[in-house]
Protein backbone atom coordinates (compact mmCIF):
# COMPACT_ATOMS: atom_id res chain seq x y z
CA UNK A 1 0.00 0.00 0.00
CA UNK A 2 1.24 3.36 -1.28
CA UNK A 3 1.95 6.25 1.98
CA UNK A 4 -0.86 8.22 0.76
CA UNK A 5 -3.59 5.62 0.39
CA UNK A 6 -2.89 4.66 3.92
CA UNK A 7 -3.39 8.07 4.94
CA UNK A 8 -6.36 8.18 3.30
CA UNK A 9 -7.40 5.06 4.84
CA UNK A 10 -6.49 6.64 8.32
CA UNK A 11 -8.39 9.72 7.60
CA UNK A 12 -11.79 7.66 7.35
CA UNK A 13 -10.80 5.23 9.99
CA UNK A 14 -10.14 8.42 12.43
CA UNK A 15 -12.58 11.58 11.31
CA UNK A 16 -15.60 10.18 12.24
CA UNK A 17 -17.15 12.11 9.35
CA UNK A 18 -16.86 10.13 6.09
CA UNK A 19 -17.04 12.28 2.97
CA UNK A 20 -17.48 9.17 0.27
CA UNK A 21 -17.35 9.76 -3.28
CA UNK A 22 -16.90 7.36 -6.33
CA UNK A 23 -13.25 7.61 -5.65
CA UNK A 24 -12.96 7.33 -2.03
CA UNK A 25 -13.25 10.99 -0.88
CA UNK A 26 -15.22 14.05 -2.38
CA UNK A 27 -15.93 17.44 -2.44
CA UNK A 28 -18.61 20.02 -3.47
CA UNK A 29 -19.14 23.54 -3.85
CA UNK A 30 -20.78 25.66 -1.58
CA UNK A 31 -23.65 27.85 -3.05
CA UNK A 32 -26.86 29.46 -1.98
CA UNK A 33 -30.25 27.61 -1.81
CA UNK A 34 -33.30 28.84 -0.03
CA UNK A 35 -35.54 25.61 -0.48
CA UNK A 36 -36.33 24.75 2.79
CA UNK A 37 -37.44 21.25 2.01
CA UNK A 38 -36.15 18.10 3.44
CA UNK A 39 -36.50 14.75 3.38
CA UNK A 40 -35.95 12.04 5.87
CA UNK A 41 -35.59 8.44 5.12
CA UNK A 42 -35.92 5.84 7.94
CA UNK A 43 -35.53 2.08 7.09
CA UNK A 44 -35.98 -0.90 9.20
CA UNK A 45 -34.06 -3.61 8.69
CA UNK A 46 -35.30 -6.91 8.87
CA UNK A 47 -38.99 -6.73 7.26
CA UNK A 48 -41.13 -5.34 10.05
CA UNK A 49 -44.61 -7.08 10.11
CA UNK A 50 -47.01 -4.62 8.07
CA UNK A 51 -49.96 -6.50 8.84
CA UNK A 52 -49.47 -5.85 12.77
CA UNK A 53 -48.99 -2.10 11.74
CA UNK A 54 -51.77 -1.17 10.20
CA UNK A 55 -54.87 -3.92 10.77
CA UNK A 56 -56.59 -4.88 8.49
CA UNK A 57 -59.29 -5.68 11.31
CA UNK A 58 -62.23 -5.96 9.01
CA UNK A 59 -60.85 -9.09 7.11
CA UNK A 60 -62.14 -12.20 8.78
CA UNK A 61 -59.12 -14.26 7.16
CA UNK A 62 -56.46 -11.78 9.32
CA UNK A 63 -58.05 -13.42 12.42
CA UNK A 64 -58.10 -16.84 11.31
CA UNK A 65 -54.38 -16.70 9.79
CA UNK A 66 -53.37 -15.49 13.00
CA UNK A 67 -55.09 -17.00 16.19
CA UNK A 68 -52.17 -16.06 18.68
CA UNK A 69 -50.67 -12.88 16.39
CA UNK A 70 -53.83 -11.03 15.46
CA UNK A 71 -54.50 -7.51 17.06
CA UNK A 72 -58.09 -7.37 18.14
CA UNK A 73 -60.67 -5.29 16.47
CA UNK A 74 -60.80 -1.36 18.00
CA UNK A 75 -63.09 -1.07 21.05
CA UNK A 76 -61.60 -4.08 22.33
CA UNK A 77 -59.57 -4.91 24.80
CA UNK A 78 -56.06 -4.27 23.39
CA UNK A 79 -57.38 -3.31 19.98
CA UNK A 80 -56.40 -1.76 17.22
CA UNK A 81 -56.60 2.49 16.80
CA UNK A 82 -59.35 2.91 14.59
CA UNK A 83 -58.02 4.87 11.44
CA UNK A 84 -61.11 3.95 9.54
CA UNK A 85 -63.85 1.23 8.65
CA UNK A 86 -61.08 -1.34 6.89
CA UNK A 87 -58.04 -0.52 9.02
CA UNK A 88 -56.41 0.06 12.77
CA UNK A 89 -53.11 1.28 13.96
CA UNK A 90 -51.12 -1.36 17.06
CA UNK A 91 -51.59 0.06 19.48
CA UNK A 92 -48.14 0.18 21.03
CA UNK A 93 -48.15 3.21 18.18
CA UNK A 94 -50.61 5.09 20.08
CA UNK A 95 -47.62 8.06 20.02
CA UNK A 96 -48.63 8.65 16.33
CA UNK A 97 -52.38 9.06 16.60
CA UNK A 98 -52.26 13.18 17.36
CA UNK A 99 -50.11 13.41 13.40
CA UNK A 100 -52.81 11.08 12.45
CA UNK A 101 -55.63 12.79 13.09
CA UNK A 102 -54.13 16.01 12.44
CA UNK A 103 -53.76 14.77 9.00
CA UNK A 104 -49.55 14.81 8.32
CA UNK A 105 -49.47 10.55 8.68
CA UNK A 106 -50.28 8.79 6.31
CA UNK A 107 -50.13 4.65 5.51
CA UNK A 108 -49.59 2.81 1.39
CA UNK A 109 -50.81 -0.54 2.34
CA UNK A 110 -50.09 -3.58 0.25
CA UNK A 111 -46.68 -1.46 -1.25
CA UNK A 112 -43.11 -3.15 -1.68
CA UNK A 113 -40.78 -4.15 -4.44
CA UNK A 114 -41.66 -5.11 -7.86
CA UNK A 115 -38.61 -8.36 -7.23
CA UNK A 116 -40.29 -11.42 -4.82
CA UNK A 117 -37.11 -11.66 -3.55
CA UNK A 118 -37.17 -12.86 0.43
CA UNK A 119 -33.27 -12.30 0.93
CA UNK A 120 -32.40 -9.31 3.13
CA UNK A 121 -29.59 -8.39 1.48
CA UNK A 122 -30.73 -8.26 -1.69
CA UNK A 123 -34.23 -6.87 -0.95
CA UNK A 124 -32.43 -4.27 0.90
CA UNK A 125 -30.30 -3.48 -1.63
CA UNK A 126 -33.03 -3.37 -4.41
CA UNK A 127 -35.06 -0.95 -2.42
CA UNK A 128 -31.92 1.13 -0.96
CA UNK A 129 -30.75 1.51 -4.92
CA UNK A 130 -34.38 1.71 -6.42
CA UNK A 131 -33.38 -1.02 -9.09
CA UNK A 132 -35.45 -4.01 -8.12
CA UNK A 133 -33.92 -7.23 -9.49
CA UNK A 134 -30.43 -5.47 -10.82
CA UNK A 135 -27.45 -6.15 -8.38
CA UNK A 136 -24.80 -4.30 -10.44
CA UNK A 137 -26.49 -0.57 -9.79
CA UNK A 138 -22.99 1.35 -8.51
CA UNK A 139 -24.93 3.61 -6.05
CA UNK A 140 -28.26 4.11 -4.03
CA UNK A 141 -31.40 6.20 -5.07
CA UNK A 142 -30.30 8.87 -1.74
CA UNK A 143 -27.02 10.03 -3.68
CA UNK A 144 -28.30 10.08 -6.92
CA UNK A 145 -30.77 12.83 -5.42
CA UNK A 146 -28.26 14.77 -4.46
CA UNK A 147 -26.58 15.22 -7.70
CA UNK A 148 -29.86 16.68 -8.86
CA UNK A 149 -30.39 18.81 -6.38
CA UNK A 150 -29.94 22.53 -7.48
CA UNK A 151 -28.43 24.90 -5.28
CA UNK A 152 -25.98 24.42 -2.06
CA UNK A 153 -23.55 21.63 -2.20
CA UNK A 154 -21.68 21.13 0.87
CA UNK A 155 -20.69 18.58 3.27
CA UNK A 156 -23.31 17.96 5.44
CA UNK A 157 -26.10 17.83 2.58
CA UNK A 158 -26.64 14.51 3.36
CA UNK A 159 -26.60 12.64 6.84
CA UNK A 160 -26.48 9.33 7.68
CA UNK A 161 -26.86 8.34 11.02
CA UNK A 162 -24.89 4.99 12.14
CA UNK A 163 -21.31 3.63 11.70
CA UNK A 164 -20.86 2.70 8.06
CA UNK A 165 -22.70 4.56 5.19
CA UNK A 166 -25.70 2.80 4.21
CA UNK A 167 -25.80 1.63 0.34
CA UNK A 168 -29.10 4.21 -0.23
CA UNK A 169 -26.08 6.94 -0.06
CA UNK A 170 -23.23 5.14 -2.00
CA UNK A 171 -22.00 6.83 -5.03
CA UNK A 172 -20.34 10.04 -6.34
CA UNK A 173 -21.68 12.42 -4.27
CA UNK A 174 -20.35 13.54 -1.10
CA UNK A 175 -22.29 12.39 2.28
CA UNK A 176 -21.73 12.36 5.62
CA UNK A 177 -21.79 9.83 8.69
CA UNK A 178 -22.68 10.73 11.59
CA UNK A 179 -22.82 8.87 14.82
CA UNK A 180 -25.17 10.22 17.57
CA UNK A 181 -25.16 9.96 21.32
CA UNK A 182 -21.99 9.67 23.35
CA UNK A 183 -20.11 8.74 20.19
CA UNK A 184 -20.93 11.80 18.31
CA UNK A 185 -18.60 14.11 20.86
CA UNK A 186 -16.24 11.31 21.51
CA UNK A 187 -12.85 12.21 21.11
CA UNK A 188 -10.97 10.75 18.02
CA UNK A 189 -7.27 10.42 17.58
CA UNK A 190 -7.27 13.13 14.99
CA UNK A 191 -8.73 15.72 17.79
CA UNK A 192 -5.02 15.53 19.10
CA UNK A 193 -3.51 18.63 18.40
CA UNK A 194 -0.33 16.94 17.20
CA UNK A 195 -2.19 14.23 14.81
CA UNK A 196 -3.99 17.13 13.46
CA UNK A 197 -1.38 19.29 13.10
CA UNK A 198 0.87 16.50 10.96
CA UNK A 199 -2.26 16.12 8.78
CA UNK A 200 -3.43 19.69 8.24
CA UNK A 201 0.33 20.23 6.60
CA UNK A 202 -0.40 17.38 4.93
CA UNK A 203 -3.03 18.28 3.07
CA UNK A 204 -2.74 22.39 2.54
CA UNK A 205 -2.65 22.05 -0.93
CA UNK A 206 -5.45 22.66 -3.45
CA UNK A 207 -5.37 19.45 -4.93
CA UNK A 208 -9.25 17.29 -4.56
CA UNK A 209 -7.83 15.42 -1.71
CA UNK A 210 -7.18 18.18 0.65
CA UNK A 211 -9.24 20.43 -0.08
CA UNK A 212 -11.78 17.13 0.99
CA UNK A 213 -9.99 17.01 4.30
CA UNK A 214 -10.50 20.50 4.67
CA UNK A 215 -14.16 20.49 4.24
CA UNK A 216 -14.38 17.57 6.22
CA UNK A 217 -12.47 18.72 9.08
CA UNK A 218 -14.40 22.14 8.92
CA UNK A 219 -17.83 20.38 8.90
CA UNK A 220 -17.19 17.97 11.41
CA UNK A 221 -16.14 20.75 14.05
CA UNK A 222 -19.14 22.95 13.49
CA UNK A 223 -21.30 19.72 13.47
CA UNK A 224 -19.72 19.16 16.69
CA UNK A 225 -20.07 22.35 18.02
CA UNK A 226 -23.79 22.49 17.40
CA UNK A 227 -24.57 19.24 19.20
CA UNK A 228 -22.36 19.92 22.27
CA UNK A 229 -24.54 23.22 22.59
CA UNK A 230 -27.89 21.49 22.34
CA UNK A 231 -27.13 19.03 25.10
CA UNK A 232 -26.33 21.19 27.01
CA UNK A 233 -29.65 23.43 26.65
CA UNK A 234 -31.77 20.60 26.35
CA UNK A 235 -30.46 18.57 29.05
CA UNK A 236 -31.04 20.57 31.56
CA UNK A 237 -30.33 18.23 34.41
CA UNK A 238 -32.62 15.88 33.44
CA UNK A 239 -31.56 11.82 32.36
CA UNK A 240 -31.57 11.17 28.03
CA UNK A 241 -34.44 9.09 27.07
CA UNK A 242 -34.62 5.63 26.69
CA UNK A 243 -33.80 3.97 23.27
CA UNK A 244 -33.32 5.92 19.75
CA UNK A 245 -35.46 8.70 20.91
CA UNK A 246 -33.27 10.97 22.29
CA UNK A 247 -30.73 10.68 18.79
CA UNK A 248 -33.39 11.39 16.72
CA UNK A 249 -34.58 14.25 19.05
CA UNK A 250 -30.53 15.21 17.98
CA UNK A 251 -30.86 14.84 15.10
CA UNK A 252 -34.10 16.48 14.20
CA UNK A 253 -32.82 19.69 16.39
CA UNK A 254 -29.94 19.33 13.69
CA UNK A 255 -31.73 19.20 10.76
CA UNK A 256 -33.58 22.84 12.15
CA UNK A 257 -30.50 24.19 12.86
CA UNK A 258 -28.53 23.97 9.90
CA UNK A 259 -29.79 24.79 6.68
CA UNK A 260 -27.25 22.83 4.37
CA UNK A 261 -28.80 19.43 5.41
CA UNK A 262 -31.27 18.56 2.68
CA UNK A 263 -31.63 14.96 3.22
CA UNK A 264 -30.86 12.69 6.41
CA UNK A 265 -31.41 8.74 6.44
CA UNK A 266 -31.25 6.20 9.69
CA UNK A 267 -32.15 2.73 9.71
CA UNK A 268 -33.44 0.83 12.80
CA UNK A 269 -33.56 -3.48 13.09
CA UNK A 270 -34.63 -6.05 15.39
CA UNK A 271 -37.73 -6.84 12.85
CA UNK A 272 -37.31 -9.83 11.61
CA UNK A 273 -39.75 -11.83 14.02
CA UNK A 274 -39.72 -15.43 13.52
CA UNK A 275 -40.24 -16.14 17.04
CA UNK A 276 -42.57 -15.08 19.95
CA UNK A 277 -43.14 -12.22 17.74
CA UNK A 278 -46.64 -10.96 20.56
CA UNK A 279 -49.49 -9.61 19.70
CA UNK A 280 -50.17 -6.49 21.85
CA UNK A 281 -47.05 -7.44 24.14
CA UNK A 282 -43.81 -9.05 23.34
CA UNK A 283 -41.15 -8.28 20.83
CA UNK A 284 -42.55 -6.71 18.23
CA UNK A 285 -44.98 -4.25 20.28
CA UNK A 286 -41.99 -3.02 22.44
CA UNK A 287 -40.17 -2.28 19.23
CA UNK A 288 -43.26 -0.11 17.65
CA UNK A 289 -43.48 1.46 20.94
CA UNK A 290 -39.57 2.37 20.47
CA UNK A 291 -40.30 3.21 16.87
CA UNK A 292 -43.65 5.50 17.61
CA UNK A 293 -41.77 7.60 20.63
CA UNK A 294 -38.93 8.12 17.70
CA UNK A 295 -40.62 9.51 14.94
CA UNK A 296 -42.90 12.04 17.05
CA UNK A 297 -39.62 12.92 18.85
CA UNK A 298 -37.89 13.90 15.47
CA UNK A 299 -41.44 15.28 14.34
CA UNK A 300 -41.16 17.63 17.45
CA UNK A 301 -37.84 18.31 17.50
CA UNK A 302 -37.72 19.42 14.20
CA UNK A 303 -40.36 22.34 15.31
CA UNK A 304 -41.90 24.51 12.52
CA UNK A 305 -39.77 22.58 10.37
CA UNK A 306 -41.62 19.71 10.13
CA UNK A 307 -44.02 21.25 7.24
CA UNK A 308 -41.79 21.64 5.29
CA UNK A 309 -40.21 18.12 5.95
CA UNK A 310 -41.25 14.58 5.02
CA UNK A 311 -40.19 11.58 6.90
CA UNK A 312 -40.67 8.23 4.51
CA UNK A 313 -40.23 4.73 6.73
CA UNK A 314 -39.67 1.55 4.57
CA UNK A 315 -38.56 -2.42 4.70
CA UNK A 316 -37.64 -4.47 2.16
CA UNK A 317 -40.56 -6.80 2.47
CA UNK A 318 -43.65 -8.04 4.92
CA UNK A 319 -44.20 -11.04 6.76
CA UNK A 320 -46.40 -13.86 5.67
CA UNK A 321 -49.79 -13.41 5.95
CA UNK A 322 -50.88 -17.21 8.42
CA UNK A 323 -48.26 -17.32 11.81
CA UNK A 324 -46.00 -20.13 11.81
CA UNK A 325 -45.41 -22.27 14.99
CA UNK A 326 -43.36 -20.42 16.88
CA UNK A 327 -45.96 -17.55 17.20
CA UNK A 328 -43.86 -15.72 15.22
CA UNK A 329 -44.11 -14.60 10.84
CA UNK A 330 -41.70 -15.82 7.42
CA UNK A 331 -40.26 -13.43 5.15
CA UNK A 332 -43.32 -12.54 2.64
CA UNK A 333 -43.88 -9.60 0.29
CA UNK A 334 -46.05 -6.87 0.19
CA UNK A 335 -46.15 -4.12 3.49
CA UNK A 336 -47.07 -1.10 4.23
CA UNK A 337 -45.05 2.20 3.62
CA UNK A 338 -45.48 5.05 6.07
CA UNK A 339 -45.27 9.00 5.41
CA UNK A 340 -45.06 11.85 7.73
CA UNK A 341 -45.22 15.46 7.32
CA UNK A 342 -46.54 18.59 6.76
CA UNK A 343 -47.25 18.31 3.12
CA UNK A 344 -48.68 14.94 3.34
CA UNK A 345 -52.18 14.25 2.54
CA UNK A 346 -52.51 12.43 5.87
CA UNK A 347 -55.73 10.70 8.30
CA UNK A 348 -55.74 8.19 5.13
CA UNK A 349 -54.71 4.92 4.04
CA UNK A 350 -53.82 4.29 0.27
CA UNK A 351 -53.35 1.83 -1.73
CA UNK A 352 -55.50 -0.72 -3.56
CA UNK A 353 -55.93 -3.35 -1.07
CA UNK A 354 -55.66 -6.97 -2.11
CA UNK A 355 -57.08 -8.85 0.29
CA UNK A 356 -56.09 -11.68 2.50
CA UNK A 357 -58.00 -14.97 1.49
CA UNK A 358 -57.60 -17.30 -1.22
CA UNK A 359 -56.25 -16.72 -4.52
CA UNK A 360 -55.77 -13.28 -3.34
CA UNK A 361 -52.58 -13.56 -1.67
CA UNK A 362 -49.14 -13.70 -3.13
CA UNK A 363 -48.02 -17.27 -4.17
CA UNK A 364 -51.11 -18.56 -1.78
CA UNK A 365 -48.92 -16.96 1.73
CA UNK A 366 -48.43 -13.68 1.40
CA UNK A 367 -50.01 -10.09 1.05
CA UNK A 368 -49.73 -8.73 -2.61
CA UNK A 369 -48.21 -5.59 -4.09
CA UNK A 370 -50.25 -3.54 -5.73
CA UNK A 371 -48.06 -0.30 -5.45
CA UNK A 372 -44.64 -0.73 -5.83
CA UNK A 373 -42.25 1.34 -3.78
CA UNK A 374 -40.56 3.30 -6.30
CA UNK A 375 -44.20 5.01 -6.97
CA UNK A 376 -44.15 6.28 -3.22
CA UNK A 377 -40.42 7.29 -3.64
CA UNK A 378 -40.70 9.42 -6.99
CA UNK A 379 -44.24 11.33 -5.84
CA UNK A 380 -42.33 12.42 -2.40
CA UNK A 381 -39.50 13.93 -4.42
CA UNK A 382 -41.60 15.40 -7.14
CA UNK A 383 -43.14 17.24 -4.16
CA UNK A 384 -40.25 17.86 -1.91
CA UNK A 385 -37.86 19.04 -4.40
CA UNK A 386 -40.10 19.86 -8.07
CA UNK A 387 -38.16 17.33 -9.49
CA UNK A 388 -38.24 17.46 -13.73
CA UNK A 389 -39.61 13.89 -15.26
CA UNK A 390 -35.56 14.04 -16.51
CA UNK A 391 -34.14 14.51 -13.00
CA UNK A 392 -36.42 12.13 -11.76
CA UNK A 393 -35.20 9.56 -14.12
CA UNK A 394 -31.60 9.71 -13.11
CA UNK A 395 -32.71 9.20 -9.26
CA UNK A 396 -35.42 6.49 -10.17
CA UNK A 397 -34.61 4.63 -13.47
CA UNK A 398 -37.11 2.92 -15.46
CA UNK A 399 -39.61 3.46 -12.06
CA UNK A 400 -43.51 3.23 -12.44
CA UNK A 401 -44.96 7.00 -12.44
CA UNK A 402 -46.89 7.45 -9.69
CA UNK A 403 -50.73 6.81 -9.41
CA UNK A 404 -53.22 9.87 -9.48
CA UNK A 405 -53.75 7.72 -6.02
CA UNK A 406 -50.00 8.19 -4.44
CA UNK A 407 -49.93 11.51 -5.71
CA UNK A 408 -52.59 12.89 -3.91
CA UNK A 409 -50.49 11.37 -0.50
CA UNK A 410 -48.30 14.70 -1.07
CA UNK A 411 -49.14 17.95 -1.98
CA UNK A 412 -47.64 18.13 -5.54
Amino acid sequence: MKRREFLQLTLLSTSGLLLLGENGWAAKAIGDDKNPKRLVVVFLRGAVDGLNVVVPYSESSYYTSRPTIAIQRPAQNGGALKLDQHFGLHPALSSLMPFWEKGTLAFVHASGSSDSSRSHFDAQDYMETATPGLKSTPDGWLNRLLDVLPGTRSATEAISVGPTLPRILSGRAAATNLPLGKAATRPMPLDRPEIQEAFDRLYKGSDPLSVAYREGQTSRKQLLSELTEEMTMADNGAPSAVGFADQAQKLGWLIQRDSTIKVAFFALGGWDTHINQGSVAGQLPNRLKGLGETLSTLAQALGPLYSDTVILVMSEFGRTVHENGNTGTDHGHGNVMWIMGGNVRGGKVYGQWPGLSGNELYEGRDLAVTTDFREIVSAVLESQFGLSSTQLGKVIPKGPKPSRDIREVVRI
